[in-house]
């Protein structure tokens, strides 16, 4: 195993952190400081206190500096914080799965990263994560570069380093693309959010007229001002998605050198994320319904190892076309089988539940809107718009139907199944450590299964859906053979 250059004495992140962790301790103390300046001006304006709920803040940040320090040696990364309850990381180099450099527009200011380190841990406590916050860009690249050199070789001792190979950059046409995500909706809702309690705030919601709006709304003809409405929904949707989409992915790039697969990206706060090759058991080709219709996908890795709080850091391709998607996936996975091999049908039962699945609930909402028409007076376009609901549902069930099957392909475990957000992901056998047989009560009366592959750590896996149960022992079978035999009777 490569060793790391010995540094046995413990280090202080740069000193630099020092102008960043009062400055944040001050905003987390925010609403406090708040309340002592409000008690120190009614209290004819007695300054100490003031002053002091300043110094509080300011000084648990230069203890939060002066108590936390590192070290790499003997093969292992430690971390130790804390003053009164000392709290010590450490971990071996050969478990770093991930290494993520991120730099805030206060880090890129001051010409520092902050380095996360994922080692798989399936912990959600914030205080268990590896973060060295406050290296110098240079260093925190030469520890990238380090710690994943010395993980590779540990796992594959003829890993060959070479150059770094560009394998797909950010296109400025990917932009079309932007609309068709879920991003967009959830942004507007955020600004509409925030935009309300900033008017309520400055009092300006209640000099709203809400009979003066409603008389302008009246005046205008429905078939006028509901698509006028629409218009402008959609297009403040598309902005703000756009907008979201230059900020996560500006400078986008996708490359591969000494092993590893090297992401970078970000306008405001920039984002280097390095994966392990040998950790990368596969990917997933994702394709909303949305992005379906605009011919766009996007892909992810499947990290082993990497636990569901890190799966950002495994994003290969945003928003795309397609054939980039698939040329990107066909690549990491280096062969072309699993992205294009035709999918194996789940039979007449699998279609018949995606079927059930999706008409039940709009009948179940014809009723319900007939109800509302009938007991309460309800207006009868919403008892219309009810009975679209099931022309909707037949629709989303065909392409589910058409979209669900699996497949076994050079290796590789291939799942795909999904219509609103349909999915294809295909898992190296070799990453299969154990599967799960689960089946609900309705399940079991249809004699379907859902088929789990899981894999070493972390939350990641691939779940063949509903596949008759026969079939989905036989897939099992073939693909790690002897784990499966001897728990059948």
């Amino acid at each position: 195993m490569a060793e790391l250059t010995p540094d046995e004495q413990w280090q202080r992140l740069d000193p630099r952190m020092l102008l960043v962790h009062p400055v944040r301790e001050v905003v987390r103390f925010l609403p406090v400081l708040l309340a002592f300046f409000v008690a120190g001006t009614a209290a004819d304006g007695d300054t100490p206190w003031q002053l002091l709920g300043v110094a509080v803040p300011v000084a648990l940040g230069l203890l939060r500096y002066l108590t936390t320090s590192f070290r790499i040696a003997q093969g292992r990364v430690e971390l130790r914080r804390g003053l009164l309850n000392r709290h010590v990381l450490s971990t071996p180099v050969a478990r770093v799965r991930t290494v993520d450099v991120t730099a805030s527009p206060i880090h890129r200011l001051l010409g520092l990263t902050t380095v996360r380190v994922g080692t798989g841990t399936a912990s959600t406590d914030g205080d268990d994560r590896l973060d060295l916050d406050g290296l110098p860009a240079t260093r925190a690249r030469q520890l990238r570069e380090e710690l994943l050199r010395v993980s590779t070789v540990a796992d594959a001792p003829a890993a060959v380093a070479g150059g770094e190979r560009v394998v797909v950059r950010l296109a400025p046409d990917w932009i079309r693309f932007a609309p068709f995500t879920s991003s967009g909706v959830v942004m507007a809702a955020a600004v509409l959010g925030a935009g309300s309690q900033l008017l309520e705030s400055i009092g300006g919601v209640p000099r709203l007229d809400p009979s003066r709006v409603t008389d302008g709304v009246a005046g205008t003809a429905p078939w006028l001002a509901v698509p006028a409405g629409l218009v402008l929904l959609a297009v403040l949707v598309s902005l703000l998605s756009i907008a979201g989409y230059l900020v996560t992915n500006w400078g986008f790039t996708l490359s591969h050198a000494d092993g590893s697969w090297h992401l970078r990206r970000g306008l405001l706060t920039r984002r280097e994320t390095s994966l392990d090759h040998e950790r990368v058991g596969g990917v997933t080709v994702g394709e909303p319904l949305g992005l379906r219709v605009a011919g766009g996908a996007r892909v992810s890795a499947i990290v082993t190892g990497l636990d569901r709080g890190q799966s950002g850091s495994s994003v290969l391709v945003p928003p795309a076309p397609r054939a980039v998607a698939q040329r990107v996936a066909r690549e990491v996975l280096g062969t072309p089988g699993p992205v294009d091999v035709p999918l194996v049908g789940h039979g007449p039962r699998a279609r018949a539940r995606r079927f059930s699945r999706a008409l039940v609930p709009a009948l179940a909402s014809v009723v319900a809107a007939g109800v509302l028409v009938a007991v309460v007076d309800a207006p009868y376009w919403l008892l219309v718009v009810a009975c679209l609901a099931p022309l909707a549902a037949v629709g989303l069930a065909v392409d589910r139907a058409r979209g669900l099957g699996h497949a076994l392909s050079d290796g590789y475990v291939v799942a795909q199944s999904g219509s609103l957000n349909r999915h294809r992901s295909a898992l190296a056998t070799d990453d299969v450590i154990g599967w799960n047989f689960r089946a609900t009560w309705f399940q079991r009366r249809a004699g379907v299964t859902s088929l789990v592959a899981t894999t070493a750590g972390g939350t990641q896996r691939v779940t063949v859906l509903d596949v008759p149960e026969p079939v989905g022992v036989d897939l099992a079978t073939r693909s790690v053979p002897g784990l499966v035999e001897q728990f059948r009777a």
